[in-house]
Parts: structure tokens; sequence; C-alpha cells
């Protein structure tokens, strides 16, 4: 069996799972949010990058470029530090540094007494607390040293090589060994191998062969071996050397050890003879870089220690190196190095390229953001000029037609609206037509035959006897109910319905309908009877307007049950609704078609489509039943087997439900 529910239930539930609110995922809402984010973000991190990459290669190229010239201007008081005893006289030498590097240049010593100060005004800043770098040429700062030195470093030796101290050469020696030097350099030169003299710190000279590869002078008969011969200052420099190197191995409870010319430790190494390959190689120590290899002065490679009793040697020999060379350069001081203004951090301006990369990145920015505020707006407002011209077309009374739906957000969920506006009110459109004509037609049926008799009466075709006036006010009775129906709908649906509620008990009214109907069914041959139980359920409602609705039912019931049928009024409490009444009317005439079922309440609507009066009602009956129904808060349900009969079921609010009837509807 199928059922069929009253209009306004069957179109709640679709309504209220429209009403549902869209995930916010898919909503326009989210979309729309989504894609400002979408701009913000990469507004943010456009400007962002731009900003770190402009600001990162300004502080970068202005830091580079600082760290030079104060790695310039460290290397200097190194070379100072490194050639005088003390600071006397580093003003002149402070000033130029400053004025060359735009940058003020101070000296204190470790406990902060001034020594030079390029800033020489009344109210010139305070030195920061903390130093630059610490000038000590015992202990060179090897980062800054190596940038000062155009990246020749001090390797991992920390006293800075041109603090030679007693193995400074004499004048007469530097010029004796200057011209050997150079008669070197004329032999070498014949023997086709290019090379130059190159004078180190302590004033000795060696000779530099182009490529520097040593070994090419092994094959000629230039002797270089007279060069290294070290002097008699050189050898009284490394015997004072040795002795406070052993002084500090016996300190450990070790044996003092032979330091070498190049203050290696062990077997000396032998004079190189062409063809022959040396037979010892010597550890070496820490020396001055501009020193030979075989030259009494430091080294500035650090071998690579293997024992622990090396390692000690070569720090005492560290150790001994320091206290040698302390009396001979300047006690540490500190330096500063800041801008004339007193800060440590010089600012930058931004070049014309970086300018035009912010301004390039900006105006590319504003380009997306502006396209992609474009694509959205188009999107968003293409279903609404659809959506706007098809109201257009149809306010101008042209055929409503659907619009597209493109999605299931906000947009696509108001284009499907409209659509389902637009089939309703096609819908109503065809409705009300058949209504015109299906009004015109009823009224026309009585008004006729009231004609009809009336003019055969004034043509003395019939006489006016008892029969003749009963026939006309049968037509006049049935017009009269025609009317009063489309009267109660009209009411029902301006919501002007009155009801007048009251305690009902439902058995007594169904046996008043059916007294009621009962001399009707006795001439149909028809069984009329009432099924409930004793007193029944009881409800509150309009008793006037209940019983002209189970009256339209069991009239509509007994006009479709064929002779020797029954008609069957029941009443009991529902089990599945709280305090819900039910009442139905059962036939067993011919049924309903499951095609013609759903519209068994519309306005109307009747199953013999030639509107025979023999055979079916005005077709107002069964919408007439709904509509009071509803106005008493309850539905009307419809189930038929074709063939074996149809119940109408009324489900009514008992007396403690929420949804009972008010007092006055309207």
């Amino acid at each position: 069996m199928r059922r069929t529910r009253g209009h306004g239930a069957r179109e709640q539930e679709p309504r209220r799972a429209d009403r549902a609110r869209l995930p916010l995922r898919r909503s326009l809402l989210g979309r729309l949010l989504a894609v400002s984010a979408l701009v913000a973000a990469c507004s943010v991190a456009a400007t962002a990058w731009i900003a770190v990459q402009t600001t990162s290669g300004a502080i970068k190229q202005e830091q580079g470029q600082n760290l030079t010239a104060d790695a310039r201007i460290y290397d200097t008081l190194l070379e100072y530090a490194a050639r005088n005893p003390t600071w006397d006289g580093v003003g002149a030498t402070v000033r130029t540094l400053a004025r060359k590097s735009g940058r003020r240049v101070a000296l204190t010593t470790q406990g902060r007494q001034p020594l030079a100060d390029s800033a020489t005004e009344p109210t010139a800043p305070a030195l920061p607390p903390q130093a630059s770098a610490v000038v000590d040429p015992l202990s060179v700062d090897t980062v800054l040293a190596a940038r000062g030195a155009d990246g020749q470093g001090t390797g991992a030796d920390r006293i800075d090589p041109r603090a030679v101290g007693p193995f400074r050469l004499s004048a007469a020696d530097s010029r004796a060994l200057r011209r050997t030097a150079d008669d070197k350099v004329a032999c070498l030169n014949r023997a086709g191998i290019a090379s130059d003299v190159v004078v180190g710190a302590s004033g000795r000279p060696r000779v530099q062969i182009v490529g520097n590869d040593p070994e090419r002078a092994l094959g000629t008969r230039c002797d270089l071996a007279a060069l290294d011969t070290p002097t008699r200052s050189e050898r009284k420099a490394l015997d004072a050397l040795s002795e406070l190197a052993d002084a500090c191995l016996k300190r450990q409870g070790r044996e003092g050890v032979r330091l070498n010319n190049d203050l290696s430790w062990g077997d000396p190494a032998p004079v190189a003879v062409p063809g022959e390959p040396a037979a010892v190689v010597p550890r070496p120590v820490p020396a001055p870089r501009d020193a030979p290899a075989e030259q009494a002065a430091p080294s500035v490679e650090m071998p690579e220690l293997t024992g622990e009793n090396d390692r000690a040697i070569a720090s005492c020999v560290g150790t001994a190196r320091s206290e040698q060379l302390s009396s001979y350069v300047a006690s540490p001081a500190l330096l500063f190095i800041g801008d004339e203004g007193g800060a440590t951090l010089p600012g930058f301006d931004l070049s014309p390229t970086n300018t035009a990369r912010i301004a390039g990145a900006a105006a590319l920015v504003l380009a997306l953001t502006v396209g992609a505020s474009v694509f959205a707006g188009a999107r968003l407002v293409r279903p609404l000029h659809a959506l706007t011209g098809a109201a257009q077309r149809m306010r101008d009374g042209e055929q409503p037609a659907s619009v597209p739906v493109s999605g299931d957000d906000e947009v696509g969920r108001l284009a499907a609206a409209f659509n389902d506006m637009s089939a309703h009110r096609a819908r109503l459109e065809e409705q009300r037509k058949a209504m015109v004509s299906d009004v015109a037609h009823e009224l026309r049926t009585p008004l006729s035959n009231i004609r009809g008799w009336l003019e055969a009466a004034q043509d003395g075709l019939a006489d006016p006897d008892p029969a003749f006036v009963s026939s006309l006010l049968e037509e006049a009775v049935l017009l009269q109910h025609i009317i009063d129906d489309l009267q109660d709908l009209a009411a029902a649906d301006a919501g002007a319905l009155r009801l007048h509620p009251e305690p009902v008990e439902v058995r007594e009214l169904l046996g008043q309908v059916a007294a009621a109907h009962q001399a009707r069914a006795e001439n149909a041959g028809v069984t009329l009877s009432v099924t409930a139980t004793a007193p029944g359920p009881a409800l509150s409602a309009d008793p006037v307007r209940l019983r002209q609705a189970v009256g339209n039912l069991v009239s509509n019931a007994v006009r479709h049950t064929p002779e020797g049928g029954r008609v069957t009024l029941r009443a009991y409490a529902s089990e599945a609704g709280c305090g819900t009444v039910v009442i139905e009317v059962t036939d067993t005439g011919s049924g309903i078609p499951a095609d013609d079922l759903p519209h068994v309440f519309d306005r109307f609507w009747r199953a013999e489509k030639s509107r025979s009066r023999r055979t079916g009602g005005s077709g107002l009956g069964l919408a007439i039943v709904r509509k009071l129904v509803e106005a008493h808060g309850g539905t009307a349900e419809a189930t038929s087997t074709e063939g074996e009969g149809s119940t109408f079921a009324l489900r009514l609010p008992g007396p403690r439900s929420k949804a009972a009837v008010r007092p006055l509807m309207g």
C-alpha cells in the first residue's frame, strides 16, 4: 500500500533539509574567506620576501664592507704593536685610519685607560661596553687577521708573524744577505728560472721562485743554502729561546730539546744536495710566515703533532716564544670601532635597484590581487545575472525557465530555490487556470438546470408542482454547497478560518457522523459502522469543523463503495505520537490507482475525469478535509490498494500535545 501525507507536511521535510547550513569549506563565505586569506598570504609573503632579500643583501653588503674596513684597521694596529714595544705615538696612525674609513677608532688599555681616540671633541659619546677586538700581537684574532692580511691568514699560530723581536737583522746583515740573494736570483734567471727576492719582517731576504716550485732550483749551480745560514744575532736569539723552552720542559719533568734553525726539534735538516733526497724531515713548530724553511725565526705552519711528548714540547716552545717577544711588542689594547655618532652598526639606504624591486613586487601583488578579485567576482556575479534575467522574464509574463545550478554553495542553492519557485509558480498558474475552469464547470451545471426548468415553466412545458419546486431547490442547495466549500477553502488559505475548540469525545462524534449518513448508506446498500473503545479517546477540537471533515470522508467513501460493501469509522490513540488521536475511515470500494494517490487532496481533483455528477462530487471535499485538519494542528493521510479499498486517516493532537489547536485562528 502507498501513503500520502497532507500537502503542508509533505513539503516541510525538504524545506528543512534545504535550510540546513552548508559546511564552511563549501559555502560562498568560505570561498571568499579562502580567496581573501590567499591574497593576504601572498601579499605578506611577497612583501616579507622582498624585504628580507633587500634588507639581507644590504646588511650583508654593509657588514662585509664594515668588516673589511675593521679588519684593515685591526691589521694596521696589530702591525704597529708587533713592531713597537709601546703604544706611544699611535695617535697619528689612529687618526689616519679614522679619516680613511670614516669611522671612529679608539684604543684603550685593558683597564679602559685611553691610549688614542680619533674623536677629540669634548662631547664625543662614551665608548660602548663591548670592545670590537683586542689588539695583541701574541694572541691574534685569526678571523680579522685573515681579512686584514688579504686572505693569507695566520694558520693555527696565534703569534703575529711580524713580531720577530730579537730575530730582527741589523742593517748591515740585511744588506749583505740582500746582495747574496740578488746574485742567486741572477743565477736562476740565467738558468731560465724566473725568481725574485722577498724580504721578510725580520729583514732577512729569501729567493722566491715564480710558480712556488723550489725543486726546480735543485738541478742548477745556483746554491741557495748560503741564504739559510743564521747570523750571529739570530743564533743568539735561538739559544735564548732554547733555554726558555728547556726551562718549561724541566718544570714538567721532561728532558730538554735542541731547537733547529726552523724551530723544529730532533735531528737537524741536512743541506739539500743536488740529486739527493733529504734524509730526515724535522718536526716544525710555529714560525713567522716570512722566514725561510731553514731560518731561525718563527714558522707559520703548525705541524700535525703525534704523542703526548710532542704536544708538550710544542706548548713549551710557544710559551717560550711569547715570553721572549713580550718585551719587544706593545701590551694588549682594547680596540673600539664605531660610527662618528656613536652607534656600533651603521644604517643604510635602499639603492635604486632595491627600490625598483620592491615597487615591482608591490605591482605584481596588486595585479594578482586584482586578478583574483575579478575572477572570484565574475564567478559570483555570473549566476546572479542569470537569476536576474530569469526573474525579469518571469515578471514580463514570459514562460519561466530554469537557471543552471553551478554548485552546492549559497549561490547554487539560491539558483535551485529559484528553479523550485519557478516550477511551483508554473504549477500554481496551471492550477489557477484549472480551478477557474473547474469552478465555472461546477457552477454552470446547477445554474443550467435551474435555468432550463424555469424556461420550461415559462414556456408552459413544465408545471410548477411540488416536484418541480423540489428539483429547483435541490439544484440551489448544490450550488450553495459549492459556494460554501469555496468560501471555506478561501478562509483557510487566508488564515481566517475560525475554530472554537472544546473537549470532544471522539466515539460520540463518530456516532453522530454515522447517524447523519446512515440513510444515504442504506440507499446505496453499504454497511456503515463505528469501531471505538468506550468511552474512546478525547481531544480538544472544534466539533462542527471536525464533523464536517469526517463527514466529507464518509460521504466520499459511501459514494465509491459498491453495493454490499462496508464503510468503517474507527478512532484510537496512537502509540507512535505522544497524545495523538487517529480517526480512520475505511471502505471496501474500488480503491485509488497508485499514480492518482498523491493528488487525492488536491482541489477539484476527481478520479472520474468526465466530472459526472453521478460518479463524483465537486472535487473540493478532500481539499477541505486537509485544510480543516491542518487548522487543528494535524495531518491527513490516505492509503489505498486498487480493487480492495482505501483508508483515510486524520491524525490530531490530543489535549496534552503542544500542537493542540489554538482557541481562534484567523
